[in-house]
């Protein structure tokens, strides 16, 4: 198995090297990582496909979160590395373009003593009609949650959620 390595960067995204997934959790290392929230217009409002991470996950189990987020590899884009996540998490093939939106810095404490310290991008596309099937190892369930259902319940259990998603939801507010 390739050992899965994350690219490390200064807080302007200079590439720095890279260290193994992990140990760079494991020190709180700044690396480059990506969140994609997919989005459509409801009935009233714009709704958000959200999904709830697995209990298995290596940080983070059983929070909402974003549509998916990972690590971009060394030979690939943001976009790309988005796209390839789609797949991988959510089973989502239909998207062929997402827009990176913003970024920011975060560092967070978390549970099983890893610690998040990213330069997040924040990459956004509209999906109307997709189909949606999930790899189980990551995703315990999903659904689409509205703008105003997700702001009351950050506003009222922020414990809910990951620790990247009010940016990431704020971010893409502001930019999409």
């Amino acid at each position: 198995m390739i050992e899965e390595q994350v690219i490390l960067v200064d807080p302007q995204g200079r590439e720095l090297g890279v260290e193994e997934k992990m140990q760079a959790h494991r020190d709180g290392v700044l690396h480059l990582a990506f969140s994609v929230l997919l989005y459509r217009d409801g009935d009233n409002e714009r709704e958000f496909l959200m999904q709830q991470r697995a209990l298995g996950k290596y940080h983070s189990g059983g929070l909402w979160t974003n549509t998916c987020c990972s690590h971009p590899r060394r030979e690939e884009t943001m976009e790309q590395a988005g796209i390839r996540r789609l797949a991988e998490e959510m089973g989502i093939v239909d998207i062929r373009a997402l827009s990176d939106v913003a970024s920011f810095v975060y560092h967070a404490e978390l549970d099983n003593d890893l610690i998040e310290h990213e330069l997040d991008h924040v990459l956004v596309a509209e999906a109307a009609n997709i189909a949606i099937t999930p790899n189980l190892n990551e995703v315990l369930t999903y659904r689409w949650w509205t703008q105003s259902e997700l702001q009351v319940a950050l506003d009222q259990e922020p414990e809910r959620f990951t620790a990247w998603f009010p940016q990431v939801l704020a971010l893409t507010l502001a930019n999409a």
